[in-house]
């Protein structure tokens, strides 16, 4: 109590910890500016850099980054010493984030950290937090231990202590925060952890894209468009016969911008590119319904079968993300040939993702969770710009995606095929399963907002665990 009276009328401060490129963690960064708007806190932020933050996170005046190195030394080791290098990596981080959160950083009230990783994250925080006599608040995004699983095995020795690590430390929290309501129950039953549900919402910045929008964003990635991957494709063709008040959508005139009628209809997938998503289920999709769009063409012997196979448009897939399996899927695009699809792959500012998706036909989520108790926050965002989503089908997937209200879920690459020539019969003004997929998505999207979701969760926990440290 008498540090509670002490700091009365003295503006609370929060640390939020990410060992992982911040840029890449939209989920903290909407964590930090909450903390900074709706509960007045001084912000410092911990994590590694790499891609650019969103600019609300960069101008705000209360919130200040602060950027750890990363030991790329590590990845000039040979995969043989594969164990010995998670080692030594685990042990540099941990030496950082103590230099941090013991030195550089101004004592806070909260310490807020990203879950997965586990280790060293959560020991180095606990500490600092008993040390700085700050409150300790896990963020369970995942479970460390089923993401390491991925690569060495369920059975494996170190998934077996880093679950343990992830356990002991993941219940010395003083309040916890989780994604689902299957995360929660699995860690109420199974880890002795109860934790509040602190759903993923969309921020205001994510909503569907003007014209005049839509039009400036496609003029600044024209550059992208243009290089296919690999083979010369039907989007180069299409771009090498525009005129300068074109895009590959829109057209400007003097009355003002409208879409053209024989535009692609664009999809958007967005993706780590790492084993928990199986690209190529989306790859052989498109194969499948390059295949059945090209039949219908070759075979067209009367006018009216002709009409038929034009109700079909050509498709453009847009694959934004960074990640280690990026370059072998590309390999693999590079020999598909495709007359009627084409993918192009990049990274976009925090800005214009946002813009992409709300200019976007359709989503693609080939997430499927390494646990099988999170869920894809790229939906989320979708929705909040009124775009509908094809997903994979997984066990709480569902308390995202309504099947057939704002989205239809899929669970192989034969039954995703199926569902393009659903959607996209007759587009772009005669397709009424997607229209109504959209209108969905717009309701979902509109109906809760990341500020809303987090006065209403987040905001007591934290105001409570920091009571009762002050209190202490």
């Amino acid at each position: 109590m008498r540090r509670l009276l002490a700091t009365m009328g003295k503006k609370g401060r929060a640390c939020v910890v990410v060992l992982g490129d911040l840029g890449r963690s939209p989920r903290m960064q909407y964590h930090a500016l909450s903390l900074a708007r709706q509960a007045s806190f001084e912000v410092d932020i911990v994590a590694y850099g790499g891609s650019i933050p969103h600019e609300a996170v960069l101008n705000h005046p209360s919130i200040h980054i602060h950027t750890m190195a990363q030991p790329r030394f590590l990845q000039l080791l040979p995969k043989i010493l594969y164990p010995v290098t998670l080692l030594l990596k685990a042990f540099i981080q941990f030496t950082m984030l103590l230099w941090f959160l013991f030195v550089k950083v101004p004592a806070p009230d909260i310490f807020l950290v990203q879950n997965p990783p586990s280790v060293p994250t959560l020991i180095a925080v606990k500490w600092a937090s008993s040390w700085r006599r700050a409150a300790f608040v896990v963020d369970w995004h995942n479970f460390g231990y089923t993401l390491l699983a991925l690569s060495l095995g369920r059975n494996n020795l170190f998934v077996s202590l880093y679950r343990w690590f992830e356990n002991h430390y993941g219940k010395m929290a003083t309040g916890s925060l989780c994604v689902t309501k299957a995360m929660q129950h699995e860690l109420d039953q199974n880890w002795g952890v109860r934790a509040q549900v602190l759903y993923d919402q969309p921020p205001e910045f994510f909503r569907p894209a003007l014209l005049e929008e839509r039009h400036e964003l496609f003029c600044r990635v024209r550059k992208d468009l243009c290089h296919p991957i690999g083979v010369y494709d039907i989007i180069s063709r299409e771009l090498e016969n525009q005129e300068l008040n074109e895009t590959l959508f829109t057209t400007k005139i003097s009355t003002g911008i409208s879409l053209k009628q024989n535009r692609p209809a664009l999809v958007v997938s967005s993706t780590s590119w790492t084993p928990d998503e199986n690209f190529g289920i989306l790859l052989e999709a498109a194969v499948m319904y390059d295949r059945r769009v090209a039949a219908r063409s070759k075979g067209s012997e009367t006018a009216e079968i002709s009409e038929e196979q034009h109700l079909y448009p050509n498709l453009l897939f847009i694959i934004t993300g960074k990640g280690p399996e990026k370059e072998m899927y590309e390999e693999k695009i590079k020999r598909l040939n495709l007359r009627h699809v084409a993918f192009r792959t990049m990274w976009l500012a925090a800005e214009d993702y946002p813009l992409l998706l709300g200019s976007a036909d359709l989503g693609v989520c080939l997430h499927t969770s390494s646990s099988g108790l999170d869920l894809p926050m790229k939906v989320v965002d979708m929705f909040g710009c009124g775009l509908p989503v094809c997903s994979v089908s997984y066990s709480c997937i569902q308390e995202l995606v309504k099947d057939g209200k704002n989205g239809l879920l899929f669970s192989s690459s034969s039954e995703l095929a199926d569902q393009l020539l659903i959607l996209f019969k007759g587009f772009p003004g005669n397709c009424d399963a997607l229209m109504s997929l959209q209108a969905g998505a717009m309701e979902t999207g509109s109906s809760g907002r990341w500020a809303t979701e987090w006065e209403d969760c987040a905001k007591p926990l934290i105001t409570q665990v920091v009571s009762q440290i002050a209190d202490s």
